[in-house]
């Protein structure tokens, strides 16, 4: 890998990092302001509506210029959304703007990588990158967690300069932090090298580019490698962003953890998606990506099980060297999670490498992947609106976590069934890891 790829890396991780840290304190601001329960989930709804609503124009317009330019735009639009929840705008207006930078950078930050790299080195790229972005993950809960403790941030809100400025609350000092994260990263966007690539101009014009957009959608769909990668990689996003969720309601009602004790359980996904990640950097060329399928469907029975999985069940404690005592469940718990996310991280790798090149070979790289962020934000969209919706009827969070699990597992089902059968009727082996051809 060259010197560029490491700079597009520590972008991302800064990025990334302050992405997860700002939901964590998005909670804690919604519960200083006594917003009802069902909002929470909206947090992640309003992010993520910017990659639907904008999916026509991020595309071409991460086309438009080189993409360290970009990522340095978009990585200030999210730096507008902290400043807007800092100073009395609705924590939902705030976050959907930060969800709007972030899907103007996605087409860039992952398109970027098919200007730079061959095919060949897709699935090792994806691996580093999705095995950092889950560092990141994992260090922005933990970190989101700890700067909404007033122990923490507390001092920082006292301070007489930042509370004449409504600064005032562990919140809002939590805030204040991850705001110049986002600062580090567009900072080190101006270091990414211009990769040469450029494209034709396109219209902005709204009929046109919704046209074209939807000519984009329709290739990758006809396409049967695309199809195949579309449905598992939106599948897994949108039953991810419930189930980030999920793990923080499932650590409160089974366990009995705190929100700042559930992100560090909610880190243990993150940690199990960094080890499935980079396994499938490690083991699965981009030739071998399809068969990687059937982890989605074990990943789907272990969140049907692990959902009625409670402390009653492993009710003793287990002391640890340094005198620290914790709860056998919690590790039980822990090590569960650490497995969904080994195998979430192993399947769906692969399966943004195969997209991504399928989409370079059949469009260009922003393009493909502003398709890509549309249908799987779509997914991630509608999943948290019923996953609210679920919440408001008053099923039990062991039903819901049951409910996805079984979706994921028949889902997967029937990706892989349809794929076998596209695979009878049409050679498929020799548009993995195509060249584009100019």
């Amino acid at each position: 890998m060259n010197r560029g790829f490491y700079t597009i890396m520590a972008a991302q991780f800064f990025s990334s990092l302050a992405d997860n840290a700002l939901l964590i304190a998005a909670i804690a601001l919604l519960t200083e302001i006594s917003a009802p329960d069902w909002m929470t989930p909206l947090l992640r709804l309003c992010f993520t509506i910017s990659y639907i609503v904008f999916a026509a124009y991020v595309g071409i317009f991460a086309d438009s210029m080189p993409k360290g330019r970009v990522m340095f735009l978009t990585n200030n639009v999210k730096m507008l959304g902290c400043l807007l929840m800092l100073f009395g705008g609705h924590p939902l207006l705030a976050y959907a703007i930060v969800g709007l930078g972030a899907a103007a950078y996605s087409p860039a930050k992952y398109g970027i990588l098919t200007e730079m790299l061959p095919p060949s080195k897709l699935v090792v790229a994806n691996g580093w990158i999705e095995g950092l972005t889950v560092i990141a993950i994992i260090l922005g809960v933990v970190l989101g967690g700890a700067l909404i403790l007033p122990s923490v941030t507390g001092p920082l809100s006292a301070l007489p300069a930042l509370r004449a400025i409504g600064i005032d609350t562990t919140a809002r000092a939590a805030i204040f932090i991850i705001f110049f994260i986002f600062g580090l990263s567009a900072l080190i966007n101006l270091f990414i090298p211009d990769t040469g690539a450029r494209y034709p101009k396109s219209s902005f014009e709204p009929v046109k580019t919704f046209c074209g957009f939807m000519r984009s959608c329709l290739v990758l769909w006809k396409d049967k490698l695309g199809q195949t990668s579309l449905c598992v990689t939106s599948m897994f996003w949108g039953a991810g962003a419930v189930l980030q969720f999920l793990v923080l309601a499932w650590a409160d009602t089974n366990f009995g953890l705190s929100l700042s004790q559930a992100t560090v359980l909610q880190a243990t996904v993150s940690i199990g998606i960094a080890i499935g990640a980079m396994s499938a950097a490690r083991f699965i060329p981009i030739k071998k990506s399809l068969s990687v399928l059937p982890m989605g469907v074990v990943m789907g029975v272990i969140v049907i099980l692990a959902a009625f999985f409670k402390r009653s069940m492993l009710p003793y404690d287990i002391s640890l060297p340094g005198g620290i005592t914790i709860g056998a469940s919690i590790i039980a718990a822990g090590l569960i999670m650490i497995a969904v996310g080994a195998l979430a991280g192993f399947f769906v790798v692969p399966m943004n490498a195969l997209l991504q090149n399928r989409g370079y070979v059949l469009m260009s790289a922003g393009r493909s992947i502003a398709v890509q962020n549309f249908n799987e934000n779509s997914s991630m969209l509608i999943m948290l609106g019923v996953y609210s919706l679920m919440i408001k009827g008053g099923l039990s969070t062991s039903s819901i976590m049951a409910i996805f699990g079984a979706f994921v597992a028949l889902g997967m089902v029937l990706v892989i069934r349809t794929h076998r059968q596209n695979a009878l009727m049409h050679d498929l082996s020799g548009q993995i890891g195509e060249e584009k051809k100019f």
